[in-house]
């Protein structure tokens, strides 16, 4: 089953990768040495990367190289994920493990890699959030339905996959999760809603170099950069992508309420998407109409019909939900965050003797950690000296090498098109 979220991610980043190439870089993890992140759960909503300076002994963040990272489906992927023969990882007493599992190892492993994460918890979902809310709980009592069925007349192949289908990310989860983040000497913060914007205020602030997430509508709560991949990278060999909001606007030719307004049209958490509208119609739709009250009217007024806009689509309350979400403010005390030292027998006393997980790999994990809190790095060069602002002839050269580079990626879509079609024409058995 598609999703509303599966379906916009590519859709965004489609128009973004087609009209702003600029906008995106690629690479390794290592290119994020001595940054700070913020990552999210499932109820987690983000793990922040603080930089450098700040990651020693005094915790003062005055480098602006950090970032934070959708944290809310970290949570739930690892109840996902980390199984034995199909079924979440569990103590002798039958508790869950697998979530507790999955947030030692990888934030062990981001830290080893250089990277401090910060890790903010959602809050309470909007209102508006509660209509997808619902379906989702629709389709997990439908889920549930079939996994009990599969389990009696199906084979492991789909017991395994309705199992996967019923995970839900409990309270104890994160509370246990906080827990564990504590003993860790990780610093984690809860959001008053969505963790993402929480993110992207502390971006914003410098506080972090960006906002670590999979969720494009990130971009939309204004974070100057977006993190994808940075958590699962290494694992399936991707490439980190950044994403810069600025060079998005700037190769869109949009600002940032019309950014707000294409997004809302490819769809989002908020609200369903206009049937039949794909990532291209809704960019034509945007800039031919500059406004989602004007494409909404065009649609309404369209003799041909050709769109039907949802009975009940409030868009300016999404927009209202992107523009000035409830966070917290940068100066709030909450949003200061300090690093610890690990507490290696409150880990034990923890992981081993209440979940069961094995000594010698806790120990060995702990002293990594500690290890890694403890060696001074060397401070990014960003953290010192700031990049020069572009003039406004090398932005007009610039646009202009992307157009070009446009053009001539159209031209040989074009060409190809046509090839193929020509190729397509000729009999069989023709030379």
């Amino acid at each position: 089953m598609v999703t509303q979220t599966d379906r916009r991610i590519p859709d965004l980043y489609q128009v973004i990768a087609e009209n702003a190439p600029n906008a995106i870089k690629s690479g390794e993890i290592k290119n994020h040495f001595g940054r700070k992140v913020a990552i999210v759960g499932v109820t987690l909503a983000a793990f922040a990367f603080l930089p450098t300076l700040s990651l020693c002994a005094g915790m003062k963040l005055t480098n602006p190289g950090d970032h934070w990272q959708d944290a809310s489906m970290s949570l739930y992927s690892f109840l996902i994920a980390v199984r034995s023969d199909g079924q979440q990882l569990t103590n002798e007493t039958g508790d869950t493990t697998s979530h507790l599992m999955g947030m030692f190892y990888r934030t062990l492993r981001i830290v080893e890699n250089g990277i401090k994460p910060v890790y903010v918890f959602d809050g309470a979902p909007p209102k508006l959030k509660s209509g997808e809310l619902a379906k989702r709980t629709a389709r997990k009592a439908e889920a549930t339905e079939a996994h009990e069925e599969a389990k009696e007349t199906g084979t492991a192949e789909e017991v395994e996959k309705f199992s996967r289908r019923t995970v839900r990310v409990t309270r104890e989860h994160n509370a246990e999760c906080k827990k564990l983040l504590k003993l860790m000497g990780v610093p984690y913060i809860d959001a008053p809603t969505e963790a993402e914007a929480q993110c992207a205020v502390l971006a914003r602030a410098g506080k972090v170099y960006a906002a670590a997430s999979e969720d494009m509508d990130t971009l939309c709560f204004e974070t100057p950069i977006l993190l994808r991949h940075l958590t699962f990278s290494e694992q399936r060999k991707e490439p980190i992508q950044e994403i810069h909001l600025d060079r998005a606007l700037e190769g869109l030719n949009m600002d940032r309420k019309q950014f707000i307004d294409l997004c809302i049209l490819l769809g989002c958490d908020y609200l369903e998407s206009i049937p039949k509208v794909g990532p291209n119609t809704a960019l034509k739709l945007i800039r031919e109409h500059g406004t989602l009250e004007k494409v909404v009217e065009y649609i309404e007024k369209d003799p041909k019909k050709k769109y039907t806009v949802p009975e009940d689509w409030p868009y300016q309350e999404a927009r209202e939900l992107f523009s000035h979400p409830d966070v917290r403010d940068a100066n709030d005390a909450a949003c200061e965050f300090k690093w610890e030292n690990p507490d290696i027998e409150g880990l034990v006393d923890f992981l081993v003797m209440e979940k069961g997980f094995s000594e010698d790999r806790v120990r060995n994990a702990a002293a990594r950690l500690q290890k890694n809190l403890k060696t001074a790095q060397q401070s990014r060069l960003e953290g010192f000296f700031k990049p020069t602002a572009k003039t406004a002839e090398e932005k007009a050269t610039l646009k202009r090498k992307q157009e070009e580079k446009l053009e001539a990626q159209k031209k040989r879509k074009k060409e190809e098109v046509k090839a193929k079609k020509v190729a397509k024409a000729k009999p069989r058995g023709a030379v």
